[in-house]
Order: structure tokens, then C-alpha cells, then sequence
């Protein structure tokens, strides 16, 4: 268990963030949020008031402010981002600034504040290309045709990743990557599918499909995949690694997955296809090899059970 330390975690109004700041705010000195709460689970989350944590409303692009809030921290955690394709095909420019020079920006921050226990970086799933098979860490990463939002976003990421590896070959920055594979539950704000599927369907509301719903996609449930995280801060053998996160076990097309929460939460809604809003990720599976036998992590959560207890968080969010 991490115990005693001063975490910093950008993005940390978020959805993933949200549930980091429940595994580490008890048993910490402090959590530093810094963000611009353009998403925010946060604030009508359990931990606002909570007295180990400390709110900086700043922008990674903002490196002077980003490097003096970050000084003392023992952890960084780098969860912000432009994501969601519809906010990367509405500002593509934005995406490249916030994830590229944001991520430069909190990568030399945490060499010139000498972070020396983790600085954890997130990347994507999305860095595999539009036809990913059980990608193990070492697959070649694709970049995609110039100009398509799908790629813009994944080539942004992609640029961070090699970033952090320079900075731990370059400078011994104790950093780790991490590429979520589809992370959804309780809490999640934005663009996630499970998601919406789920609100639609406990409305009985038509529920909207992009493409044909063939593509093919593996969940993960937000607990496994921040026990996996901790994981990678504890462990040292994760120093300087890239780890898929994900679960293998509950992979499913997006036609499934919506006829699943139908089904799962007893809903009469309506599945409606319409056109494909740019490029998509045809198929998308991780292998998750290297997690289990690098830091001994296997998903615990299937899909039905983490269909379950989102549909329970969102009622009670009603």
C-alpha cells in the first residue's frame, strides 16, 4: 500500500482520476489536483471536502505554474488529455498542444522538482492502429493517415510515450506508461459508450450506434484498472515500462455490448445505427501478458457485473 506520500495527479477531476483519489487520499499526506475541470467528476464527488486534498485549477500548458504546484511531490500521476472524438474533431490543434507540449511540460517539471518515487504517464490503446489483436507492449505502434481525427489523438499520445522513455533513458525519471483498454464504471463523464448505452437504457431511450457495430472492443472496469495502476507505482520492476491495461476476458462488438445493457438492465430501448463519425477502431484487444507477469495483475470484473454497477452509481445519480 502507498502510504505517506505527496501525489500529484493532472487531469485529476476526471473520471479515472476520481477513483485514484479513493484509493490514495487516506493513507497519504496529500493529493494535489491540478486541473481546468473542462470534465468534472470531482466536485460532487465524496473527497471534495476532504482534508488531504488540495485543489490548483491550472492548465498543463501552463508550465511555470504546472512545475512550481508540482514541487515536493513524491508521485505524479499524468491523466489529462484532449479525448473523445468528438472533442478531437473539433479542436484537433488543441489536442496535439495539450497532449504533446503538455505532456513535454509535465515530464520536465517532474525532472527539474526531481520526482523521485513514480511519474506515471497515460497513453492509449489507440496507439495500435484500427486493428489490434491481443497488441502485446512491443507491437509496432501505427500512425495513421495525416488529418484524421482518430489518428491525430492517437499520434499525440503516441509522442508522450516517447517522451517519457527519453526521459527515463536521458535523465533516470522513474517513469511508467500505461495504455488503458476501454476503461468505464462508476463515475465516467464524456464520450465512454458503456456509458451512455447505460443512461439511455435505464430511460428506455433510443440507443445510437456508429457504424455497422461490428467493431470489437475488450472492457475494463475502473477498479481493475487502478489496482494495475497501483501496481505500477509500487512495484519498481514497472520503472521505465509500458503496460496494456485491460481485461482480456470481456471483449464483445459494440452491438453486443448495447444489446448486453438491454438486456442486463431489462430495457425496451431502441438500437438506431448511424454513419461513423471518422475512422474507426475496428478491433481493439490487449494482450495483458506482461501486466500479469511483470506486477501479477489479472481483471477481476466481467462485463455483466461492471454493466451492473454503473447502471446502480447512475441511478443514484438521478
Amino acid at each position: 500500500m502507498i502510504k505517506n506520500k505527496t501525489v500529484f495527479i493532472t487531469g485529476g477531476a476526471g473520471f479515472i482520476a476520481n477513483t485514484i483519489i479513493g484509493q490514495m487520499i487516506n493513507n497519504n499526506n496529500e493529493i494535489i489536483v491540478y486541473d481546468n475541470f473542462h470534465r468534472d467528476t470531482l466536485s460532487k464527488s465524496k473527497y471534495i471536502d476532504h482534508p488531504n486534498l488540495n485543489i490548483i485549477r491550472g492548465d498543463v500548458l501552463d508550465y511555470d505554474l504546472l512545475c512550481e504546484s508540482m514541487a515536493n511531490c513524491d508521485i505524479v500521476i499524468h491523466a489529462a488529455a484532449i479525448a473523445g472524438i468528438d472533442t478531437v474533431i473539433k479542436n484537433p490543434v488543441r489536442t496535439m498542444r495539450v497532449n504533446m507540449i503538455g505532456t513535454a511540460n509535465v515530464l520536465e517539471a517532474a525532472h527539474t522538482n526531481k520526482i523521485s518515487d513514480r511519474v506515471i504517464d497515460f497513453s492509449t490503446s489507440e496507439v495500435f492502429g484500427s486493428m489490434a489483436f491481443k497488441s502485446s507492449e512491443t507491437d509496432s505502434t501505427v500512425a495513421g493517415s495525416a488529418g484524421e481525427a482518430r489518428w491525430v489523438y492517437a499520434v499525440s499520445k503516441l509522442a508522450g510515450e516517447h517522451l517519457a522513455k527519453a526521459y527515463h533513458s536521458s535523465h533516470g525519471l522513474p517513469t511508467v506508461t500505461v495504455r488503458p483498454f476501454n476503461v468505464y464504471g462508476p463515475g465516467q463523464t464524456g464520450e465512454g459508450a458503456i456509458q451512455i448505452f447505460i443512461k439511455r437504457a435505464l430511460k428506455n431511450e433510443d440507443i445510437y450506434i456508429y457504424g455497422d457495430g461490428n467493431q470489437i472492443r475488450a472492457w475494463c472496469y475502473i477498479d481493475d484498472f487502478v489496482e494495475c495502476l497501483m501496481r505500477c507505482i509500487e512495484d519498481k520492476k514497472a520503472i521505465g515500462e509500458s503496460f496494456n491495461i485491460g481485461n482480456s476476458r470481456a471483449i464483445i462488438t459494440i452491438l453486443g455490448l448495447a444489446q448486453t445493457v438491454c438486456r442486463v438492465l431489462e430495457s425496451k430501448s431502441n438500437i438506431i445505427f448511424e454513419a461513423p463519425l471518422s475512422a474507426d477502431i475496428e478491433l481493439r484487444i490487449p494482450s495483458v501478458t506482461k501486466a500479469q507477469e511483470v506486477l501479477g495483475f489479472k481483471a477481476k470484473v466481467d462485463l455483466e457485473e461492471g454493466i451492473q454497477k454503473t447502471a446502480e452509481w447512475a441511478l443514484e445519480k438521478e
